[in-house]
């Protein structure tokens, strides 16, 4: 471990929570074949405390990937396939009218929904009308649930992967751009090699697939989430990342490509994303301390969904992977 130990940790606790993230990734790794940044980003993810986006065509293992992220983790998953007549209630629950057999009172009692998990992967969310899609995003952002007046605390920890089906745009709800920005990362899952791709038919065709061996605990996941906070950043990446995000908005950058391309730039909450994300990137690689490295890795997983392009990027083609390239060249750490 490089740099020095933040306070109230100590260098053995350090040394087994990251042996931890190594023997998660490699267990993930034992049963998703290829996709090794895409394992990378949603670890990062779920240490810093965040949710993830996914956007990738289906069959590419999407589900499988959360599947065995909590199987190695030992956290309750659920899922849940969103659908255009999907209703709030069947998200975060409902109240149903109980008889007591002793004293034939009724009473409403509160049945839980599929939210009250440790790992919710909501598959498709853009195929849900925006009430249901609120719902979801509420208790993302509170970390709980409130109904009838009543507060219903979400378990800890609490993780949602979100998909979005990049092709079949007929029919979906696109997500509006202040609830895409409750979310840390998004991660773009591509086609696998032809090598992968070959394993990957093998492996299906015969015996099966086996689970993520459990490499970590719910407690283990708790400290290294809190030894994130902790991790150190300097004042002069804190600013460099400040200065990102700023110069994504048109009318204050000098980059030109952010200018003429970009129709709406990332609000204060990607400055808070990319300085977590880099400090549980720095933590997967072994430090205790952010580079500018990180910074940079982490930067189009956190502004990809909350820069939004203009009408004429759309037209001309212009990838916001491109933009957000010319954006981090351009900007320098002083």
């Amino acid at each position: 471990m490089q740099s020095s130990m933040p306070v109230s940790w100590s260098e053995a606790e350090v040394a087994d929570l990251s042996a931890k993230v190594h023997a998660l990734t490699a267990s993930m790794s034992q049963v998703i074949i290829g996709q090794k940044e895409v394992i990378e980003s949603l670890v990062i993810c779920l240490l810093a405390g965040g949710h993830a986006l996914v956007e990738g065509v289906p069959g590419l293992g999407k589900t499988l990937l959360v599947k065995s992220l909590a199987q190695a983790t030992d956290l309750e998953f659920r899922r849940v396939q969103f659908t255009p007549d999907l209703m709030p209630s069947d998200i975060v629950g409902t109240e149903i009218l109980e008889e007591d057999t002793s004293t034939r009172q009724r009473v409403f009692r509160f049945q839980k929904g599929p939210v009250f998990t440790q790992v919710l992967l909501a598959d498709e969310i853009n195929r849900a009308p925006p009430k249901t899609q609120s719902a979801l995003l509420e208790a993302m952002q509170e970390r709980s649930v409130t109904f009838a007046g009543q507060t219903h605390r979400l378990p800890k920890p609490f993780f949602v992967l979100a998909t979005q089906n990049p092709i079949e745009q007929a029919g979906t709800y696109p997500l509006p751009e202040a609830q895409l920005d409750r979310f840390l990362l998004r991660i773009d899952v591509g086609y696998p090699s032809e090598d992968e791709e070959m394993l990957m038919v093998e492996r299906t065709t015969h015996a099966g697939i086996a689970d993520a061996v459990s490499a970590m605990d719910v407690a283990s996941l708790l400290r290294l989430q809190s030894l994130v906070r902790d991790i150190e950043v300097g004042e002069h990446l804190v600013r460099y990342a400040t200065r990102l995000i700023r110069a994504t908005r048109p009318h204050l950058t000098t980059v030109d490509s952010v200018r003429k391309h970009v129709g709406w730039g990332a609000g204060p909450r990607a400055g808070q994303a990319l300085v977590l994300a880099s400090k549980a990137r720095a933590l997967m690689h072994g430090r205790l301390a952010v580079t500018r490295d990180d910074m940079a890795a982490m930067l189009l997983p956190v502004l990809a969904h909350r820069v939004l392009r203009n009408f004429e990027a759309e037209a001309d083609g212009v990838a916001i992977a491109d933009i957000l390239l010319a954006l981090r060249e351009q900007i320098r750490v002083e």
